[in-house]
């Protein structure tokens, strides 16, 4: 399965690869709130990464600030030797020190651009970033031009190939969208959580929709239930998950979410499929613009991620189902 980056006419696979999880733990500097996923193996998520490559998928997502830059390093070390076939997108917009694994906030002044740019290249190893995203989901409108104005730059500069932003909000989705090299929209979307106000947007102006959180954090694989505790306390999905965090609360999956998934499990296993299978292909049908970037920290995990594309989309029948299934919750 292909998709096109957008209006860039660049081709990549239908699944992509998140690297927030590999990058290993990394904390607030004020609160210590953990911001990883928990501890890594450097050498497994080589592996993955590369067993994602060898399997066809051909796009890879991480940020500057994932691991304090060390997710980075390890996709630049994964894709040495293979980047010519290659789309690397990455993130930019918040401070973290590697030295200490901490954050330090948040910036997107023009001088910070560039310097976080030149740092993000010299980890990944390349010359180029094929999509360079704007990480600050709620950064102010009306500071978005200057942004826009900075990565042209980058783009003359042939230090990226086109740029995006990671949000949630349609009025920043669309200042971008209306950008010459604005090539995708990357934002929450999954079972659980429909966005059908993006997904106009990237459909309308011929963006990539970048699907993150794809399989709501882990939710979605049916690994968890109820009853399951994230116990590494580096897991941000642990007991002091921020509020935004949905999926989890207190350090335990969602009730509520994981009763829908008993509900949905019969539809998205169809087929042979598994959950996090037909998760994935709720997303292809969902829309033509989505590319959904599961994370991963293991080699089986890509593996069977990768398998989904073999299935492909949800049927129409199998998506009305699932409508069905969820709205007549919500009106009990």
């Amino acid at each position: 399965m292909k998709r096109k980056l957008g209006r860039s006419g660049i081709e990549v696979s239908a699944l992509g690869v998140g690297c927030w999880a590999i990058g290993g733990p990394w904390h607030d500097a004020v609160s210590g709130q953990p911001y990883g996923w928990g501890k890594v193996d450097d050498n497994e998520s080589v592996r993955a990464l590369q067993c994602a490559i060898d399997n066809g998928i051909t796009l890879i997502d991480t940020a500057d600030n994932y691991g304090a830059g060390h997710s980075e390093t390890v996709v630049g070390k994964a894709i040495s030797g293979k980047r010519s076939k290659l789309v690397v997108a990455t993130k930019f917009g918040y401070v973290t020190r590697a030295e200490t694994k901490e954050a330090f906030g948040s910036n997107a002044s023009k001088a910070y651009i560039k310097q976080a740019c030149e740092a993000s290249l010299r980890r990944l190893n390349t010359d180029y970033i094929d999509l360079y995203q704007l990480h600050l989901n709620d950064y102010p409108a009306d500071l978005a031009e200057d942004v826009i104005q900075t990565l042209e730059e980058l783009v003359a500069e042939g230090k990226i190939r086109r740029y995006g932003w990671s949000t949630d909000f349609p009025n920043r989705a669309e200042l971008f969208a209306q950008a010459e090299h604005c090539a995708a929209i990357q934002h929450e979307l999954n079972v659980f959580h429909d966005s059908p106000a993006i997904l106009e947007i990237c459909e309308a102006y011929g963006l990539a929709s970048l699907n993150r959180c794809p399989l709501a954090m882990g939710l979605l694989t049916g690994k968890y239930t109820a009853a399951t505790p994230i116990t590494d306390p580096c897991d941000i999905r642990g007991r002091q998950n921020p509020d935004w965090l949905t999926y989890f609360h207190e350090g335990y999956p969602s009730q509520m979410l994981t009763a829908k998934l008993n509900d949905l499990r019969d539809v998205l296993t169809s087929g042979g499929r598994t959950l996090a299978q037909g998760a994935l292909a709720w997303l292809w049908a969902r829309s033509r613009a989505a590319i959904p970037i599961p994370g991963f920290r293991t080699v089986k995990q890509v593996m069977e991620n990768v398998k989904a594309m073999e299935y492909g989309p949800l049927t129409a029948e199998q998506m009305l189902q699932i409508t069905r299934i969820l709205y007549e919750e919500q009106q009990v």
